[in-house]
């Protein structure tokens, strides 16, 4: 795979099934370098055995979902702004209909019970700020007073755009279409939308979630209200009352919960997926995601939180009569699991695969996947048959060429089994070998065709990769074994396993090596070059480099680095890059964003200004516009100018083949 295949890399969205099973329908999307954005459509396939079609024609539809009767399909398409709106359009096909006309961008939408309705969330921008008034710009907004422990999120920015709950009502797909008015004396009212969606909450707090109660009258959401003096990760639930906005707190802070999705059973029972934070309200390391049961003494907890993580991105509910269905991440794989309301786990969808999203009806299974051959397909499960894949997505990227890896596990130093992937070229060798070390550190590598990976192998590198302590699909101890320890069992961990698959591979060439790493994969890239000096280049990308100066700068700095490295100034340093940059020998290229708030910018140039300092050969290549998810969701042109900039430094310092 060459940096501009990337265009083949087309993943599966959540998809959504008819109520009788019959048919489901679900989005694409893929980086367009012509376009210089992700582009995609909303998709039909009728089950079990049809052949997928193109429902809609936009430029970046998405998040479809399907109204009770299955008449119609709700979706998120970006208006003449890029502002993500709701519209409608039937499920066999037809123009679809603006239903909103959102200032800030609607984020969620869900369907009443008897898909009259629509309750969606959107921001709301106050007066005169990003780009509310014509001709005055941000450098002309007025200042922003500041009183929170929070006041920026990475990809969004200020957080003064509080996301609000709406319901509106749904219009009918055979509507009449909406037009300009012409100039007049006395200019018309304009009207976009077929109605005037009602606002259900105000004020600062901001809200997520979107899920009505069985007889529609209720939506349940979770609030957000920035805290004034010191963070807390405990979240309410709330159940609004449609017509009135009245507040109603079904799970308060006291149940020392987490909540990243709250959903309502065909019954009306209350489903969570949530993590205990612990009586401080912030313990998030190895969260330990689980599904939870609402009952009249409070949530009870469904699935073991140490061994069974339902905490992946994306991960959400489908209910398939008594049971749900979820997501857990294991040994870089993510499998769809039923769990019974007794607490009974059964594995739905196993193998060498990713499930990245999942509805259920009638029986009648379908699951958006990612493989090590694909980046993402539709599966259906029809009882006990074998799963089928109903796309063949993955063809192109298959055609351009791609490496699947081999699995080891490498005992360590102190006994411990370290897990994790090779992917060599093809041929002999012997091969220089890059180390890449992945985020997180609560992440982990998958199964999945990963293009980061089959780029520098195109390019003839071997590529070694490994899931260490610290990292997500072990088990919560696995992931809180470096809680206030960073950079040693997990040090050990990347640097055993990279020596133990090297030294029993002749094809692997050992006096030739390099290393690379993003977030905290740069974080351990700079720690390794300042402990091990065998490598002949590295790449530092959107690194955690200096807790110190983490806490003012990150949009988790309030909590993230209090977890990881603690407090005690001596116990930070001990675990700095930036504290001991000066042993750094190793020709380093360090990649950074411009708008990336996560690892804030001043993370790589104070790193980038030490290694000048300390006479290291360094360069340093900043991305204008991005933010922390660069190499996943950059702009495509972007993409490729970083895999450009990443396999020059290695042709440089580590050519692919003997001089």
């Amino acid at each position: 795979m060459r940096p501009d295949d990337i265009e083949t890399l087309v993943s599966v969205g959540r998809p959504d099934i008819a109520p009788d099973g019959s048919f489901a329908v679900y989005a694409t999307s893929r980086p367009d370098l012509t376009a210089d954005r992700a582009v995609g459509q909303l998709w039909r396939v009728d089950l079990p055995a049809g052949e997928p079609r193109r429902l809609t024609r936009g430029v970046a539809d998405r998040s479809p979902r399907l109204s009770p009767d299955g008449a119609t399909v709700a979706f998120l398409r970006g208006d003449a702004k890029g502002r993500a709106q709701v519209f409608v359009v039937r499920a066999d096909g037809g123009e679809p209909v603006q239903v909103t006309d959102t200032v800030g961008g609607v984020s969620e939408v869900a369907w009443s019970p008897d898909g009259t309705r629509l309750a969606f969330t959107a921001r709301v921008i106050e007066p005169g700020r990003y780009g509310t008034v014509d001709g005055l710009d941000a450098a002309a907004e007025p200042a922003r007073r500041i009183t929170g422990i929070r006041w920026h999120a990475n990809g969004l920015g200020y957080l003064d755009r509080p996301s609000h709950v709406f319901v509106v009502d749904a219009p009918s797909t055979e509507t009449e279409p909406f037009y300009d008015p012409a100039p007049a004396l006395e200019k018309p009212e304009k009207r976009v939308v077929p109605t005037e969606a009602h606002r259900i909450t105000h004020g600062p707090t901001s809200w997520s979630g979107v899920a009505w109660n069985a007889d529609g009258t209720e939506i349940l959401s979770v609030p957000d209200a920035i805290e004034s003096d010191r963070r807390d990760l405990r979240d309410r639930v709330v159940a609004l009352t449609v017509e009135t906005g009245a507040a109603r707190e079904i799970v308060a802070t006291a149940a020392n919960l987490s909540v990243s999705a709250a959903q309502v059973a065909p019954d009306g029972t209350v489903f969570l997926l949530a993590n205990d934070v612990g009586p401080t309200g912030v313990d998030f390391v190895a969260p330990g995601v689980a599904l939870w049961v609402l009952e009249d003494d409070g949530p009870r907890r469904l699935t073991d939180a140490e061994t069974v993580d339902l905490g992946e991105v994306g991960s959400h509910l489908s209910f398939d009569g008594d049971d749900v269905l979820v997501q857990d991440r294991t040994r870089g794989r993510l499998r769809l699991l039923r769990v019974s309301r007794g607490g009974e786990v059964v594995e739905v969808l196993g193998g060498d695969r990713e499930v990245t999203g999942h509805a259920v009806a009638a029986s009648r299974v379908v699951a958006a996947v990612a493989a090590p051959a694909s980046f993402g397909e539709l599966l259906v499960l029809d009882g006990d048959a074998a799963p089928r894949a109903v796309t063949d997505l993955g063809a192109a990227a298959r055609e351009r060429g791609i490496v699947e890896p081999l699995e080891h596990e490498i005992t360590g130093r102190d006994g411990y089994p370290v897990h994790g992937w090779v992917a060599t070229p093809e041929g002999e060798g012997p091969f220089p070998v890059i180390l890449q070390i992945h985020g997180g550190p609560y992440a982990s590598y998958g199964v999945h065709l990963f293009d980061e990976t089959q780029v520098l192998v195109e390019a003839g590198y071997a590529v070694v990769y490994s899931n260490p302590r610290g990292s997500a699909g072990y088990g919560r101890a696995h992931g809180r074994s470096i809680r206030q320890a960073m950079g040693t069992l997990d040090y050990f961990d990347v640097m055993d396993f990279f020596d133990g698959v090297v030294s029993a591979d002749p094809r692997l060439d050992a006096e030739r090596v390099g290393v690379m790493g993003g977030s905290y994969g740069g974080y351990m890239t700079a720690w390794v070059i300042a402990h091990d000096h065998r490598f002949a280049g590295a790449i530092v990308e959107r690194g955690f480099l200096d807790p110190a100066s983490f806490p003012g700068s990150s949009d988790i700095g309030s909590f993230f680095g209090t977890e990881y490295v603690g407090t005690d100034p001596d116990a930070v340093a001990a675990q700095s890059p930036m504290a001991v940059v000066d042993q750094v020998r190793t020709p380093t290229l360090v990649l950074h964003s411009e708008l990336d708030f996560r690892c804030p910018l001043d993370q790589a140039t104070r790193y980038y200004s030490a290694l000048k300092q300390s006479g290291v050969d360094a360069e340093m290549l900043i991305f204008p516009g991005e933010d922390h998810e660069l190499t996943r969701a950059g702009r495509p042109r972007h993409r490729v100018e970083r895999f450009d900039a990443v396999l020059d430094w290695w042709a440089r310092y580590l050519p692919p083949a003997q001089p």
